[in-house]
């Protein structure tokens, strides 16, 4: 569906996207077509601002919001969900949700074209996983003027766990100019000031009360750097990676370390007021805190952490029957192409049959970090010596200059599939391929 709608004011884009969930979700549900939609969202791509520079004029961006959410948008696991996209932008775009498995999941680039500006599209998505997600136009960087903002998208679990809050923290990386705009990826970065935001502010403040058991959904928004973010003196729990839930573990020294779209899910019994440091892999930086509010402390204390409720990935892979390839991540003679150059028409990067094992060996040629992202489904990552793995699951990987790692995954999903490739380098262009399990 198409909508055709001029200089709108944002009541009209409200009130625009609002009648168009109603009358579509309305004929599904009176037994139009197809199961029933039970959630609804209006998404919209526009001209936005941030204050990155005390006391200047506020930055312009461009950014992915959610009309009427003021806090993220937040579904369950099993919705089948109405998008409504509204693009207020002067390029093609459409957002790519990260996170989400199954044949439900959108990749404009396999054959959807993006929307055109000033239009609006409807699609429906099936949100077979819980867990935090993220939806962003990093596969069109080639076209973008400004940089855009990513939306976190948090699947609820069934059951949740014990905790007393549960927060999203969007860490983001900017190359601010002279004059205070702000450069997009994909282009070289001299001249430029780098700065990191939490939730888009420069000075992030969380207040909590003392023993209150927080659940922070860390999300690494930046588009080319690998941070590690670290909460002194703090016992950090992890309980999921990339939206999967995982046996809880301590965060080795209190740090997480996120590759670009990478999200990891920590518990937190807050005790003291601490800084939460970022170190971008030159200086460590404090770019928030969590402070003790004179609120009563919280009591009794809670157990230790329990695992969240799984998302139905398979408990063993066969590693012995395991398909096997080799992948040469960015080299120019390996079919990488950046994504306005993309078509299917192109050799995939290998091909398997639904219910097959894959191991693949990423290899890293560059001389500095590359980052490789799965669509489709997640992965394992593999011990050594490739006889076992790692407990828990990834979509995104950082890989260090020279090095190779191998990776493992149930292909369970029919369907084309892209993968990403970028290395650590602002200037540095995306690249993609693509997989087929058929």
């Amino acid at each position: 569906m198409k909508l055709r709608i001029f200089d709108p004011t944002r009541r009209e884009v409200l009130a625009g996207l609002g009648a168009s969930l109603g009358a579509s979700a309305t004929g599904l549900m009176s037994g139009g077509a197809g199961p029933l939609v039970t959630a609804q969202v209006a998404l919209q791509a526009r001209l936005a601002t941030l204050p990155l520079r005390p006391g200047q004029p506020a930055t312009p961006i461009w950014e992915l919001a959610a009309v009427s959410h003021t806090r993220g948008v937040r579904l369950r696991r099993g919705d089948r969900c109405e998008v409504v996209f509204r693009n207020d932008l002067p390029v093609p775009l459409a957002p790519v949700w990260y996170g989400l498995n199954g044949p439900a999941a959108v990749d404009p680039l396999r054959g959807r074209a993006p929307t055109a500006p000033d239009t609006a599209e409807t699609s429906i998505i099936s949100i077979a996983n819980a867990g935090t997600l993220l939806a962003d136009f990093r596969l069109f960087e080639d076209s973008l003027k400004q940089p855009a903002r990513p939306l976190p998208i948090i699947a609820d679990e069934p059951i949740r766990i014990a905790v007393d809050r549960d927060e999203i923290l969007l860490i983001e990386e900017w190359r601010l100019r002279p004059d205070g705009t702000a450069l997009p990826p994909g282009h070289d970065p001299r001249d430029t000031t780098p700065l990191y935001t939490i939730n888009g502010q420069t000075s992030f403040e969380l207040s909590a009360r003392a023993g209150e058991r927080l659940r922070l959904r860390f999300i690494n928004g930046s588009q080319r750097s690998v941070l590690a973010i670290k909460l002194e003196n703090h016992d950090v729990r992890v309980v999921a990676l990339d939206g999967q839930p995982a046996e809880p573990f301590p965060a080795r020294s209190g740090a997480l370390v996120l590759a670009p779209g990478a999200r990891a899910d920590a518990v937190v019994d807050a005790a003291a007021s601490i800084p939460i440091l970022l170190h971008d892999g030159r200086e460590a930086r404090a770019i928030g805190k969590v402070t003790i509010s004179g609120e009563p402390e919280r009591r009794p204390p809670l157990l230790p952490p329990e695992r969240l409720p799984p998302n139905d990935l398979p408990e063993k892979l066969d590693l012995r029957g395991a398909l096997r390839f080799d992948v040469v991540l960015g080299a120019p003679d390996a079919g990488w192409t950046r994504p306005a150059g993309f078509s299917v028409a192109s050799a995939p990067a290998f091909r398997t049959k639904p219910g097959r094992t894959v191991v693949l060996a990423l290899k890293n040629p560059a001389p500095v970090t590359s980052v490789f992202h799965l669509h489709g489904h997640h992965f394992r990552l593999l011990d050594r010596l490739d006889d076992g793995w790692k407990p828990y699951w990834l979509d995104t990987l950082a890989i260090e200059p020279g090095q190779t790692q191998r990776i493992a995954f149930a292909a369970t999903s029919p369907g084309r599939w892209l993968i990403e490739s970028v290395v650590t380098d602002w200037a540095a262009p995306r690249l993609v391929r693509w997989y087929a399990v058929e």
